[in-house]
């Protein structure tokens, strides 16, 4: 029996579906990130599945129970939220034993759970300290042990992580990640940010107005994105129309080679920076190097054909040409994406 299962849910704001007809499953023991831009409707997923948001049509079930009616402190979810919502005239160990207090937990027991928790988080000892006194990594991390504290059988975040700057929400991810491993914590998550999600989720969900426009693995989905809204999401510019005979495909490129499977007929075409390969002008594509951009691991560089779209490759360093300069460009077959013809 899945942790969380979402049935047809559905929520409208005027004119507008916030969701529509949405079904997802989340199992026990599992992480799940719903990732989308603004608007998409994975804020508003997480706000019903609290109870704080009341579906139009649909149903939450947290295992295998109908939450219709039940109010979001008698669901046995936890919540947090991108702002942290601590309170500022309690201490860290005030803010984090709070559910517990709420719940009638003793003070002795709620203070060795206050400890346990502090300590699991990585700030022993720290329950006696102001919250204004807190860095903004340290409340994310007050907030998350406030969360847990009365052992949610889901616990949700909204964006945990937004308000932090990159170097430090890099670090959390990977240590969020290892501590839901080892408390075998069931999580529904919601971020805009798809390096955040891949480092979290077993699964990742991306939303499109409303509906879910893929589920898979962060593997899955970044190596095959099933639409051109989620290759475009995830920063893939290479797109294109394109018409398939046999192993190849005719494209504004010229020729492009397709997987083995890829079937006959016109469709949309993406050609991961990865698999655009540069060899000398006579034997390619003849482009010209546009940019190029430093993105630590590899040059991002932009190409453009004559009389065809622009593309961006992905080069070592040691081997990315200077700008102005003339390259030939061959594809790869197993970076190039068939995308459901419908987006």
């Amino acid at each position: 029996m899945a942790m969380l299962r979402l049935e047809q849910l559905t929520v409208h704001f005027g004119a507008r579906r916030a969701l529509d007809t949405v079904d997802l499953e989340v199992a026990e023991h599992e992480t799940v990130c719903v990732l989308g831009p603004s608007g998409s409707g994975k804020s508003t997923l997480l706000r019903v599945v609290a109870g704080l948001q009341r579906a139009d049509a649909g149903r939450v079930l947290l295992e295998g129970r109908d939450q219709s009616g039940v109010p979001t402190h008698r669901r046995g979810v936890g919540l947090m939220f991108q702002d942290h919502q601590l309170f500022p005239q309690r201490d860290v160990g005030g803010n984090v034993g709070f559910g517990l207090r709420m719940r009638g937990t003793g003070r002795a027991e709620r203070e060795r759970r206050v400890a346990e928790l502090l300590d699991l988080v990585g700030l022993p000892g720290a329950a006696r300290r102001a919250v204004a006194a807190l860095s903004g990594g340290e409340q994310q991390r007050v907030a998350l042990a406030r969360a847990l504290a009365p052992s949610p059988r889901l616990l949700m975040l909204d964006e945990p992580l937004g308000q932090l700057d990159r170097a430090l929400r890099e670090r959390l991810v990977v240590e969020l990640r290892q501590l839901f491993d080892r408390l075998g914590t069931t999580v529904l998550a919601v971020t805009h940010d798809q390096g955040e999600a891949f480092a979290l989720a077993d699964r990742v969900v991306v939303m499109d107005g409303g509906r879910i426009a893929q589920v898979g693995t962060p593997l899955e989905v970044w190596r095959r994105p099933a639409s051109e809204f989620v290759a475009r999401f995830l920063g893939f510019d290479n797109v294109v129309p394109a018409t398939v005979h046999g192993a190849a495909a005719d494209t504004p490129w010229g020729k492009v080679p397709v997987p083995a499977e890829a079937r006959p007929g016109t469709c949309r075409l993406l050609i991961r920076p990865a698999g655009v390969r540069l060899v000398p002008v006579t034997e390619g594509l003849p482009c010209t190097v546009t940019g190029r951009t430093f993105r630590g691991d590899h040059v991002a560089l932009l190409l453009q054909p004559e009389n065809a779209p622009r593309l961006e490759a992905a080069c070592a360093l040691r081997d990315a040409p200077e700008p102005g300069a003339r390259v030939g460009v061959a594809f790869d077959a197993g970076d190039v994406v068939l995308l459901s013809s419908g987006d």
